[in-house]
């Protein structure tokens, strides 16, 4: 890529380069906190089977990225062109280990990992910059937290243990 064809701004280079995690919307969806990893100008994000879900990113051609700076807050949110790496291409071949190799917590070797993402159809995702960023006084206001969404991780409450009956009088 040259410098013409570029749209990111030293803003989003620097807070791409520091990012672990990023908060990716895709339209009609509510931004994911999602782990990613640098690379090329780009952030890498791995989605599906066995990985972290990330609804519509796989399909999708563009989505909002949004990254926090060192004091924990958000800085800069961007347009990203999203692309899918298709397993069996060159770019696949050279990249894919790269991301495996930053794996947190990998289940197994960086190549057994690659061949799991290809076999299971998990979706290993460029994001990259679009189009101008909002920084600054650009950002919205309001702190966008929303209600806890539905989840089948959610436990029953069981009753307390007692070590004895209590009698009632």
């Amino acid at each position: 890529m040259t410098d013409a064809e570029r749209t990111s701004t030293p803003l989003v280079d620097e807070a791409m380069k520091k990012a672990a995690v990023a908060w990716v919307s895709v339209p009609g969806g509510p931004a994911l906190a999602l782990w990613c990893l640098p690379l090329e100008g780009a952030l890498f994000v791995v989605s599906g089977p066995g990985e972290q879900p990330a609804p519509g990113l796989a399909d999708a051609t563009e989505a909002q990225v949004t990254l926090r700076g060192d004091h924990g807050g958000r800085i800069v949110t961007w347009p990203a062109r999203v692309s899918r790496l298709a397993p069996g291409t060159e770019h696949w071949e050279t990249t894919a280990p790269l991301v495996a190799a930053k794996r947190l917590n990998a289940p197994g070797p960086t190549a057994e990992l690659v061949e799991r993402w290809a076999a299971d159809g998990c979706a290993v995702n460029r994001l990259e910059p679009a189009g101008e960023p909002l920084a600054g006084a650009g950002l919205p206001a309001d702190s966008l937290a929303e209600v806890p969404r539905e989840t089948p991780a959610v436990r029953a409450t069981r009753k307390p243990f007692r070590l004895h009956r209590v009698r009632r009088r």
